[in-house]
C-alpha cells in the first residue's frame, strides 16, 4: 500500500510563502494498492493536483469522503477524472436523513456555487453511502465508523494484507472524556484506529488554542497524541492543520509534539506533521516513509 498527502490543510485553503513548506490545500490523501486500486481520502482542494497527476486510462477511482464540509469536497468540481467520459468514480460517504449523498453533494455542485450540476459531469459517477459492516475495495477490506465531529462523519480503516491505514481527519475524541483514563469503548475511533499501521488523526490545535474551540470537533495536540497512544497506532501523521499555521508555527507544533509523545513513554519517530507532497510505503506493521521532493526540504 503506497499513500500520498496532497492536501493537509483544514478548514480553508491556505496558500501563500508562509504555508508553502506543509502546504496550503485541504484535505486528500491518495491511497495506491498493491493491485494499483485507486483510492482517494476526502476530495478538498488537494485533489484537483491528484486529478491532473492520475493517469487517464485509470479504470476505477474510489473517493471515501468523511463528511460533506466544504474544505472536505470543494475540489470535487475540479477533479480531472470527472471530466473524461471514460472515467468511473464511486464517491462514499455519511449517510443523512436530510437526504442521499448524491443530493447533499449536488447543494455545492449546482448554481449559484458551480458552473456546472452534478447530472451533467460526463464521467460515470456513483454516489453510495458507506456500509455499516467491512466492504472491499481491490485487494483491501474497508471499514467505516462514526466519530466525533460536527454532522455525520466518518472515520476510514484501509487493510490490506497485514498493513493498515486508518484515517480520521476531523475528530474531536476529548470533548466530555478524559482521554487518559476512560475505556476504550467510549473512545470515539477507538476501534478504528487500534494497532493501526499508519494513523492519520487530526491536530488542529494547540493545547493553547483548544479551549476557545472545544466543541468544534477537532483535536489539541495533547489530546491527538493521546489518543495515537490508547489506541496504540504504530506511527502517527498529525494531519488538518489550522489555516492561521504558518510553517514555523508548525515547526514549533512538531516540537512540541515530539516532547509530548516522549513524555508519553513513545518513540518519537513514531511521530510526524503531515506535510503536502509527502509519500509513503506501508509495509506491514511497521511503516517506511519516503518524502516527495516538494517535502525534502521540512
Amino acid at each position: 500500500m503506497r499513500l500520498k498527502i496532497w492536501g493537509a490543510r483544514g478548514s480553508v485553503p491556505a496558500p501563500g510563502p508562509e504555508t508553502i513548506g506543509y502546504g496550503g490545500n485541504t484535505s486528500c490523501v491518495q491511497v495506491t494498492l498493491d493491485d494499483g486500486t485507486q483510492i482517494v481520502l476526502d476530495a478538498g482542494t488537494g485533489i484537483r493536483g491528484l486529478g491532473v497527476a492520475l493517469k487517464a486510462e485509470a479504470p476505477l477511482i474510489h473517493i471515501l469522503l468523511t463528511h460533506l464540509h466544504l474544505d472536505h469536497i470543494q475540489g470535487l468540481v475540479f477533479f480531472a477524472p470527472a471530466f473524461r467520459p471514460t472515467s468511473k468514480i464511486m464517491v462514499w460517504g455519511p449517510s443523512s436523513p436530510e437526504g442521499s449523498l448524491e443530493d447533499r453533494i449536488a447543494r455545492y455542485i449546482s448554481a449559484p456555487l458551480s458552473a456546472i450540476e452534478v447530472r451533467e459531469l460526463p464521467c460515470d459517477v456513483s454516489f453510495l453511502d458507506a456500509p455499516d459492516t467491512e466492504w472491499s475495495i481491490g485487494g483491501a477490506q474497508i471499514r467505516a465508523g462514526s466519530v466525533a465531529h460536527r454532522g455525520p462523519t466518518l472515520g476510514y480503516r484501509i487493510t490490506e494484507g497485514d498493513t493498515s491505514l486508518t484515517y480520521i481527519s476531523d475528530h474531536e475524541p476529548s470533548l466530555g472524556t478524559p482521554l487518559d483514563s476512560i475505556e476504550p469503548d467510549w473512545i470515539s475511533g477507538y476501534e478504528l484506529a487500534h494497532d493501526a499501521s499508519l494513523l492519520i488523526h487530526d491536530c488542529q490545535y494547540t493545547d493553547d488554542e483548544y479551549p476557545l474551540h472545544e466543541g468544534w470537533g477537532h483535536s489539541s495536540v495533547s489530546d491527538s497524541l493521546l489518543f495515537a497512544q490508547r489506541v496504540a497506532a504504530h506511527r502517527v501523521l498529525l494531519f488538518h492543520h489550522d489555516p492561521m499555521h504558518t510553517d514555523a508555527m508548525l515547526d514549533a507544533i512538531g516540537e512540541a509534539a515530539l516532547e509530548r509523545w516522549r513524555a508519553l513513554g513513545g518513540d518519537p519517530d513514531q511521530i510526524e506533521m503531515a506535510i503536502e507532497g509527502e509519500e509513503f510505503d506501508l509495509q506491514g506493521a511497521d511503516t517506511d516513509s519516503s518524502v516527495a521532493p516538494a517535502a525534502a526540504g521540512r
